[in-house]
């Protein structure tokens, strides 16, 4: 048995799970249309603690998304994991957001294309099969309207998340499917991170950073 914290901060989805060896107890999140990470996260991960009637104490492990999105919101996601590993002597665990992403869909044939929001045309992205292996590396790209026409042309592909509405603009292919108001949340960290847990493959807490992905750029 294991009790892991997930925290999920990468997009304005403030999310915060604490599991039981895979499954999901106890669940706080805030769809905001603004980042309010900062004045929530604590609170979501007291609450959730006092709901399962979990002490910090009681914890194995704390999994965080580690990208790529909102550099603001990962460095105060994984800010927060490694404040909790460091002060509980628990281990660290890194789930990618993309990943946990493509897991809110369920398809028996075809693609699932996680996508998130970055500037202008571009997407933070990569493809999974539908039985969830990755078939891309995670890129920065710049959609156009003969983005993913290779995997259009003869398969169903599923995309999802924040980045969704701008792809839907531009592609009119019969084969896409767009699965809109979807943002990566802690609870499909759950698994992931119970995995990682029983293989013992956790991160150095002091030099863990985010996958950024590109360089922060100050709007």
């Amino acid at each position: 048995m294991a009790y892991i914290l997930c925290l999920e901060t990468s997009t304005t989805n403030c999310s915060v799970a604490l599991c039981k060896s895979g499954e999901v107890i106890s669940l706080k999140e805030d769809y905001d249309v603004k980042y309010s990470h900062a004045e929530r996260l604590h609170q979501f991960i007291k609450l959730v603690l006092e709901d399962a009637k979990i002490a910090f104490e009681e914890l194995d492990a704390v999994a965080v998304s580690k990208g790529p999105g909102s550099y603001t919101g990962l460095r105060i996601g994984v800010s927060s994991a490694k404040g909790l590993c460091y002060g509980l002597g628990i281990p660290l665990i890194s789930i990618s957001t993309l990943h946990a992403l493509a897991l809110q869909l369920e398809c028996n044939k075809g693609y699932i294309v996680p996508m998130i929001d970055a500037r202008r045309m571009e997407v933070y992205s990569t493809i999974f099969s539908n039985d969830y292996i990755q078939e891309r590396a995670i890129d920065a790209e710049i959609l156009t309207s003969e983005s993913y026409d290779t995997y259009l042309k003869n398969n169903k592909v599923y995309f999802i998340g924040n980045g969704v509405d701008k792809f839907k603009e531009i592609c009119e292919h019969e084969n896409a499917v767009f699965v809109l108001e979807k943002l990566p949340s802690s609870k499909e960290m759950a698994m992931l991170s119970y995995q990682k847990y029983i293989t013992s493959d956790f991160e150095d807490v002091s030099y863990f950073e985010p996958y950024y992905l590109k360089d922060f750029i100050a709007g």
